[in-house]
């Protein structure tokens, strides 16, 4: 792994009392690093809440954030490189704007949505951990709002099952999509309940910061007790479906990635165990915690499953 300076990292400290500053003199919200991430130019004038609405601290959390600079130069995007630490820099040039979002499917009232439209929205910050498949891992502050309020609006069907996302599809910027041995363009999948769960986010931020092009901009999913490859990047569709979709991986090889993707210490990958984790910008390994540490929250959504079967 690259060495990242000392000199390079943003501490957690900084941020977190930047924010409590900002926030005690009553001039930074949520919605307002949303605005930012959604294509707001500095300076640009706006109405701001009094209070954020934060949903965790790195002292509930119980871990240190992951320095700005880590979560920002150490990325899976296979659509620029299979180099995790040369993303950043094939992505740098990457345009997101203008951009849309077009949700359909089985639904009432299916919408195309750019990214003004989604700062009506509860735009929200939430801490949580990111676990990739490859065995290592990081905490971030998230900017963006729960995926229900968007799929509640275009109102699924009784058919719906189950949600469709598909990334967009440009070779000449994403140059790693010149590679023919996967199925273009990125797509992945959640069961309904999965998607319309509390936890579970669109993301356009993160650090108070808008989302860099290597870390999914604009718009990307985050679902925390999931495996770092579920939470699709750069999305630009969405679909309610009756059928399981087959996510890219699923169908690269389904023998090690599945549907589910739950973060499950006692399933390992064909190639390596998923017993413990490297946290990125730490030494050393510690445990890997069953669905990521969610447990609580999302186990009832998998009763009666044997999860070992459903991967």
């Amino acid at each position: 792994m690259k060495k990242i300076h000392s000199s390079e990292i943003t501490p957690e400290s900084l941020y977190l009392s930047r924010r409590d500053f900002l926030k005690g003199m009553g001039i930074v919200s949520a919605s307002a690093m949303l605005l930012a991430a959604c294509g707001g130019q500095p300076g640009t004038q706006t109405d701001i809440p009094e209070k954020a609405n934060v949903s965790a601290t790195p002292e509930e959390v119980g871990e240190p954030l992951t320095p700005y600079d880590a979560v920002t130069n150490y990325n899976n995007y296979y659509e620029f490189t299979i180099d995790k630490e040369d993303v950043a820099r094939k992505a740098k040039d990457f345009s997101t704007s203008p951009w849309e979002i077009e949700v359909g499917g089985l639904v009432k009232n299916p919408k195309v949505y750019d990214l003004d439209d989604l700062m009506k929205f509860s735009q929200q910050e939430r801490i949580y951990r990111l676990r990739c498949v490859e065995a290592w891992s990081m905490v971030i502050p998230w900017m963006g709002f729960p995926l229900a309020e968007l799929l509640n609006e275009v109102e699924p069907t009784s058919d719906a099952k189950y949600v469709r996302f598909e990334t967009i599809y440009d070779p000449d910027q994403m140059p790693g999509q010149k590679n023919q041995g996967y199925q273009w363009p990125y797509i992945e999948g959640l069961r309904l309940d999965e998607a319309m769960h509390d936890l579970t986010m669109l993301a356009t931020g993160l650090y108070g910061k808008p989302l860099p092009p290597q870390v999914g901009a604009p718009v990307r999913l985050v679902v925390p007790w999931k495996y770092g490859f579920k939470n699709i990047k750069a999305i630009v569709k969405i679909d309610l479906v009756d059928e399981m979709p087959t996510s890219l991986w699923m169908a690269a090889a389904p023998n090690a990635y599945g549907f589910y993707a739950n973060v499950n210490p006692e399933v390992d990958h064909p190639r390596w165990s998923q017993s413990s984790e490297r946290r990125i910008g730490e030494s050393g390994r510690r445990k890997t915690l069953m669905l990521n540490g969610y447990e609580e929250e999302v186990a009832h959504l998998y009763a009666g499953m044997d999860l070992s079967k459903n991967f």
